[in-house]
């Protein structure tokens, strides 16, 4: 792989003034906050900035599955780019039918038909889109759970932050707590034939949250009984992510729609999908007119999702995110309580998607910027303050692992000594 050390220099205050002027002066006011770094380059698991330095890049909200720049995707990528890159959307072409059926083919048992669009919001709203084809006009999500920020993916993600400026949302949107079927079954009860639920397998910005065991088994079931639409969301927990290629895998259940995306471009190209059943799919069989977008299977991006899943197959990156992730999660949080004690309240995750969470606000925040000092990028948890995300690629080796131990070891020492006394000594008085 080629190397990107030789990054070209910029003038960072220049690049600041450009952002405020342009982009967002609130993104510049971040960028500083986190260090004013600019990245000029990448690969693997690390970013290289304009001044020599590298980061290991734990962060990039689950794009990274397979690791910066892999060559497979490269490869495929290039040659596309080199033979045809966008199509005229007049004849049949060939990528998007292979990327289709490799697709299909690491789907769950059922899930036969493939729309590709560009971001997990556009895989959302075709989902949206695509129940309302069969009746249901009722939407269920769960409080936390993300799902974008467009107007109708907006109007399930549960987050009154992120509503509160674009209302009114989508009519008839209903939310249940995470992980209670119960509550599901009270509200399905009302609504026979019209529901459409969406939920993730693990809430990943809500903090990473995980459901009772049987949550989804329970959910499909139920989804059954009351004949509503299940829309599995796996834009940032699948093609690995949490150890098994889908979320869904873990229970062995097949919702009517599955949502991909983040992974799926391999870290090059922005592509998503939705891979359906036959029957929840029926109307755009019918019409493939009823849901367009110009580059929704675009060439390069069809390139991408087959560089991508050969990439994740043939490297074993499922299996790598499952044992890699296990011995994460018990490092990580032995770290975490040996500096921060009940400061800490769980550190939780499945594969290579972990949460640390804390008890009060304040310590994700400053440890997410201390670690940036140190070497790694992480991410905050955008519908929960209180946890600290780590999720890295699957193409971790044991020196990258070990790097990120000894960032966060030096990390947490240096800020729990901000917070453990003060918060000791609060509990000491309550």
């Amino acid at each position: 792989m080629t190397t990107t050390t030789d990054a070209p220099v910029y003038d960072r205050e220049h690049i600041g003034r450009l952002y405020r002027a342009h982009l967002s002066k609130g993104r510049a006011t971040l960028g500083e906050l986190f260090g004013g770094h600019i990245e000029t380059g990448s690969e693997g698991a690390w970013i290289h900035t304009d001044d020599g330095r590298r980061f290991l890049n734990c962060g990039s909200y689950g794009v990274l599955i397979t690791g910066a720049r892999h060559p497979v995707v490269v490869r495929h990528v290039a040659e596309q780019l080199g033979r045809h890159p966008v199509a005229s959307r007049v004849f049949l072409e060939p990528q998007a039918a292979l990327a289709a059926e490799a697709l299909a083919a690491r789907a769950p048992a059922g899930l036969e038909r493939v729309h590709f669009a560009c971001s997990g919001a556009e895989a959302v709203e075709t989902a949206i889109k695509l129940a309302r084809t069969r009746g249901k006009d009722q939407l269920i999500a769960t409080h936390g759970g993300y799902h974008g920020k467009t107007m109708g993916a907006l109007s399930l993600t549960g987050k009154d932050l992120f509503q509160e400026p674009f209302r009114p949302l989508l009519p008839g949107v209903h939310h249940v707590p995470y992980g209670d079927a119960a509550a599901l079954e009270e509200l399905l009860k009302t609504m026979p034939g019209r529901a459409c639920f969406v939920v993730e397998p693990v809430q990943g910005e809500a903090g990473v949250v995980l459901p009772p065991p049987g949550y989804l088994r329970a959910v499909q079931e139920l989804c059954r009984t009351y004949d509503a639409y299940f829309v599995l969301d796996e834009i940032q927990t699948g093609l690995g992510r949490l150890g098994t290629w889908w979320g869904a895998d873990d229970e062995g259940v097949t919702p009517d729609v599955l949502l991909v995306g983040k992974a799926l471009g391999g870290g090059i190209l922005p592509v998503s999908a939705v891979v359906a059943t036959p029957k929840a799919f029926a109307a755009f069989d019918k019409d493939p007119y009823l849901h367009t977008s110009t580059f929704s299977g675009t060439p390069m991006a069809m390139a991408a999702v087959r560089g991508a899943l050969a990439a994740i197959e043939e490297d074993g990156l499922v299996e790598r995110a499952r044992d890699l992730g296990a011995e994460m999660l018990t490092t990580v949080r032995e770290i975490a309580r040996r500096h921060f004690g009940p400061v800490v309240r769980e550190v939780r995750g499945r594969g290579l998607l972990i949460g640390i969470e804390f008890a009060i606000p304040g310590p994700a925040g400053d440890l997410l910027i201390e670690l940036i000092s140190h070497g790694v990028v992480a991410n905050h948890s955008l519908n929960s303050h209180l946890v600290l995300r780590l999720t890295p690629p699957a193409v971790l080796d044991a020196a990258d692992a070990r790097f990120l131990y000894e960032a966060f070891d030096r990390a947490c020492q240096a800020q729990a000594a901000r917070y453990v006394p003060t918060f000791e000594g609060d509990s000491a008085h309550a």
